[in-house]
């Protein structure tokens, strides 16, 4: 387990996915389902949780391919949204996803989705393409843009 002073960090298990999906449906119009998060974990995504004490407030899920790393999900539960902790999980996820030998790595961000793209832009994520009708929406779908940054 990392820790980074009040907050740990350890590999996400099938125990940890009742409580993922009690934070998914509250941040998401779309949320992923218990069985998106099954099948990451038996595929062997590298699959993170953020902890305080002993409670999940945050996960992270990457699939790696050769040396890029794809960042899937990211995710911060709402009550702890605007304190620096997606700031932190995505940091360490780039930390992982060096150690797996990553050079690149790459994710896909609603471009409503404003917060997450300023955060993803000061860590030095570039915007390299946008993909049309990539996500769910409310009225049909959503671009996703895709963003990438060297490691």
């Amino acid at each position: 387990m990392t820790q980074n002073a009040h907050y740990q960090f350890r590999p996400m298990t099938e125990d940890d996915i009742d409580d993922i999906m009690r934070i998914e449906p509250h941040i998401y119009s779309h949320p992923w389902t218990r069985g998106n998060f099954v099948d990451s974990l038996i595929s062997g995504y590298s699959s993170w949780v953020l902890l305080d004490q002993t409670r999940i407030i945050g996960y992270s899920l990457m699939m790696m391919v050769l040396d890029e790393a794809h960042l899937l999900n990211l995710s911060i539960a709402q009550a702890y949204q605007k304190r620096g902790l997606g700031r932190l999980l995505l940091e360490h996820m780039i930390t992982v996803a060096k150690h797996h030998g990553a050079a690149n790595m790459f994710l896909e961000v609603r471009p409503s989705n404003i917060s997450a793209i300023a955060l993803y832009e000061n860590i030095g994520f570039n915007e390299m393409a946008v993909r049309r009708a990539y996500y769910p929406a409310q009225n049909g779908r959503e671009d996703a843009v895709l963003m990438g940054l060297a490691l």
